[in-house]
């Protein structure tokens, strides 16, 4: 694959088939996909909040000629703010996602990030509000509606945008519960959704390590010519590689420390990150942390994202020097 420079807007990839890029692709910061034949489309994910996706309409407009209003399709690959918030926008379209994604939708809607916003910005949650409120600061929760799937499947589900096979595989709990990719045989290209972070550290609110590794060689699988993550630039298999190198470490560290009784904040603290720490947010092994801690004990109870946020913010102040300051990990 030719290496494309990570910018902002609409990337074409041939055969009319694009992707919707966000750098810095940290918290919140997106990608998402168009795929068009003819007058026939489908939108892949929208965006954190309802002036970022219009925006993105606007330049898929632009570039096609198909209007918001006539988008027939919207694939959610997950449940997740970040790629569901402006769903609204597409006021037309049959919006499809996995069974467990939709769960997770109607669980954290854009209502409740903006009351946690809020109330981080008045201090009323401590440092968990606080780095909530901080990391989230670019978006405006307050007027995004999204929109809940209407249709939605378990684990796999076959499509067409006109003559375009398109394939949907659930393949969670991994980053979250129902994360989807979208696979273009035809075209060789894939949009994976969160599964991938590209050159940020992945974040696991629901687990585990082997589905997310399973997920990554079902994408290896494909031999696709483009790989459009969740986060971060276009790709090939090497950046899916490094995911699945990062999750091995992961796993391999935090159970050394969870064999020796060690508590869960204590193991995030203690991780050197090595050749990882340079990644965007390593802070989110805090909440990795806890995921695997989670799943080693057989506990299948909701995580509490306040608690999460106040760990990921102890754990960013402790390990700053190492992390942001570039002293040797």
């Amino acid at each position: 694959m030719r290496k494309r420079p990570f910018r902002c807007g609409l990337e074409e990839l041939g055969n009319d088939l694009y992707a919707w890029m966000q750098p810095d692709g940290g918290w919140g910061w997106s990608n998402a996909g168009f795929i068009r034949d003819g007058e026939t489309s489908m939108l892949v994910d929208t965006l954190f909040d309802e002036p970022l996706t219009a925006g993105m309409l606007k330049a898929i407009e632009d570039a096609t000629g198909i209007a918001p209003g006539e988008i027939g399709t919207l694939v959610n690959t997950h449940a997740n703010g970040d790629h569901t918030h402006g769903n609204a926008l597409v006021p037309n379209a049959e919006v499809i996602a996995s069974n467990a994604a939709g769960r997770e939708m109607m669980e954290l809607p854009p209502a409740a990030l903006a009351k946690l916003k809020a109330a981080g910005a008045t201090g009323a949650l401590g440092e968990a509000g606080e780095h909530f409120a901080k990391v989230f600061a670019p978006f405006d929760f307050s007027r995004a509606r999204g929109r809940a799937p209407t249709r939605t499947f378990d684990k796999r589900l076959d499509l067409r945008v006109g003559d375009k096979a398109v394939e949907l595989h659930m393949l969670g709990p991994a980053h979250t519960e129902g994360d989807t990719l979208v696979w273009l045989p035809g075209e060789r290209v894939v949009y994976t959704g969160d599964l991938l972070f590209i050159d940020s550290t992945p974040v696991m609110w629901s687990g585990s390590v082997d589905n997310w590794l399973a997920a990554c060689e079902r994408i290896l699988s494909f031999g696709a010519e483009y790989i459009v993550p969740g986060h971060g630039p276009i790709t090939d298999a090497t950046g899916v590689r490094r995911v699945q190198e990062y999750l091995r470490f992961l796993d391999r560290e935090v159970r050394i420390r969870f064999d020796a009784g060690m508590p869960a904040e204590q193991t995030a603290l203690d991780i050197a990150l090595g050749e990882f720490r340079h990644w965007l947010e390593p802070e989110r092994i805090a909440v990795n942390v806890v995921t695997l801690y989670r799943g080693y004990q057989g506990d299948s109870s909701v995580p509490d994202m306040v608690s999460l946020f106040g760990l990921m913010a102890r754990v960013r102040r402790s390990s700053r020097k190492r992390w942001y300051e570039g002293a040797s990990a």
